[in-house]
């Protein structure tokens, strides 16, 4: 394994050739359409998503300040309740029994004091969780990571040639199946989604980096897990798709900056959010952290 001044887990990259690949589905959201040939040049990767640990020592090093530890300007949200303008994020909340999928509303609640340090909201510590994805992070706050560390964050290309592995024509990242053999080969939600977690203890939510096995390139949790911002700019669609993976203002708010999320997360459910393959792409605004949102970063050549 790789070592860097920070001698973190996620310091170990893998380095990639590039080439030209089909990018896109055409099997599942009208977002991923059409399939398409891309080209990417050669770049390096890293093996896990950045991790709690990795992040306090960035912020330990910088005194860095995330978007959800700062109060967020009433001018951007005219009329807004002032509780949803406060240092906060959006948080997942199962609810108490079964619910109609049409509002992620209802699974979604913005929770003052909620940020990377307290990713479910004051009181909530990071105990044991150190190896786990950071979450609660903006566009913002990745690319003030990925820049200390001398990198940076992925284009969606980038991201979906390497999430692939080297596959051709698979909708998952590992083959033509979900769950090959009843194996789960991503951490996705486990249960009735929004209410019932089936989950082992302790894994409800995210699991440590490297829990599931690689894809085909060596690389870990490109599936899953969280979702991983990339560089580019989202496209919105003329009728948005729904998602369980919307937070509080998400993006129906036309002013906000929105960046392409990849790869799924712990929510994503065969009912309700079949984002856990490659090609799956969501927007997000770029001031905005999530419980389910992480990073993973680059080196071009």
């Amino acid at each position: 394994m790789a070592k860097s001044r920070s001698k973190s887990q996620s310091s170990s990259m893998i380095a990639l050739a590039g080439g030209t690949f089909r990018m896109g589905s055409e099997a599942f959201y009208a977002d991923e359409r059409p399939c398409r040939e891309v080209t990417v040049a050669a770049f390096e990767i890293d093996v896990y998503p950045v991790t709690y640990a990795d992040f306090r020592r960035f912020v330990d090093a910088t005194g860095y300040v995330t978007d959800a530890e700062k109060a967020v300007d009433p001018a951007r949200f005219p009329g807004a309740d002032p509780a949803l303008l406060l240092p906060g994020a959006a948080v997942f909340t199962p609810t108490a029994g079964p619910v109609p999928l049409d509002s992620h509303f209802r699974w979604w609640q913005f929770v003052p004091g909620a940020s990377w340090r307290h990713p479910l909201g004051k009181g909530k510590s990071l105990k044991g969780i150190a190896k786990h994805p950071v979450t609660q992070v903006s566009f913002n706050d990745a690319m003030a990571y990925a820049e200390w560390v001398g990198k940076d964050l992925p284009t969606e290309a980038e991201w979906e040639f390497a999430g692939r592995g080297g596959l051709v024509g698979k909708e998952y990242a590992w083959g033509d199946e979900l769950h090959p053999d009843g194996k789960r080969l991503a951490k996705t939600f486990e249960g009735a989604f929004p209410w019932r977690n089936d989950a082992p203890p302790g894994l409800e939510r995210t699991a440590p980096v490297g829990s599931y096995p690689p894809n085909p390139y060596g690389l870990h949790d490109m599936i899953g897990n969280v979702w991983e911002w990339t560089k580019d700019p989202y496209h919105r669609l003329e009728a948005p798709t729904r998602s369980c993976c919307s937070s509080s203002q998400q993006a129906d708010d036309p002013a906000a900056s929105l960046k392409v999320l990849k790869g799924g997360s712990h929510l994503c459910a065969p009912e309700y959010c079949q984002r856990y393959r490659p090609a799956a792409r969501h927007p997000q605004p770029i001031d905005e952290a999530t419980s389910h949102i992480g990073f993973r970063c680059v080196r071009r050549q």
